[in-house]
């Protein structure tokens, strides 16, 4: 008998697990609309950004000469993040509607996700490309209209770490492939996102 409610116990356990798996399965992207990126780009960072662009060139280490005690003759070398900037709008699934969208598809973005590739498939994180990282981000898309939000491309710890560090001796240049997604809800909690790619060269570029 113990043997045999042991048994049932596993089996229903199983049971519970798959579907709350299922469930899972079911409600990530069953939302009514999709998440459409219009625009993707980035900006160099630095006492003075650069203006947004379809690539960036990311400096490893920028020499800073204010305010004091940096100067001209005697800079600081500092390091900056790069941020960037997207345009996301929503699009319906099923494009034969006559409702039209209402407020319950409206999705709010609650996480980025970024990691880098490069064309020539040398991809080790912490050797080849900068480390993949999640970072936050909160907007609202509306069902009707657009919606832009800043966050971080480049971070500053990946220029204090491999492969990036090591640029700022080097002529070298790192050109990557920054894959960014987009992670949110919509107001009935289905889970909703689109990625991205933006070009981001790195190294130790001239100073601003």
């Amino acid at each position: 008998m113990i043997r045999r409610d042991f048994l049932r116990f596993v089996v229903l356990a199983a049971a519970v697990a798959a579907s709350v798996s299922c469930g899972d399965a079911v409600r990530d992207g069953s939302s009514s609309v999709y998440l459409v990126i219009d625009t993707l780009q980035g900006s160099r960072g630095g006492p003075q950004p650069g203006p947004l662009s379809g690539f960036i060139n990311s400096d490893v280490i920028t020499n800073v000469t204010s305010p004091s005690p940096c100067s001209s003759e005697s800079p600081c070398p500092t390091v900056f993040d790069d941020p960037g900037s997207v345009q996301l709008r929503l699009a319906p699934k099923d494009i034969n509607t006559t409702t039209g969208p209402t407020t319950n598809n409206e999705v709010t973005i609650n996480r980025v996700h970024v990691e880098y590739v490069r064309a020539d498939g040398r991809n080790t994180a912490g050797v080849d490309v900068p480390f993949p990282f999640d970072g936050a981000a909160t907007g609202t898309v509306p069902t009707n209209g657009s919606a832009t939000l800043g966050f971080e491309l480049v971070r500053h710890a990946a220029k204090e770490e491999a492969p990036l560090v090591q640029l700022r001796t080097s002529a070298t240049i790192i050109t990557t492939i920054a894959r960014v997604t987009f992670w949110g809800q919509d107001r009935v909690g289905n889970v909703v996102s689109a990625t991205g790619q933006i070009q981001v060269n790195f190294g130790n570029f001239g100073d601003q």
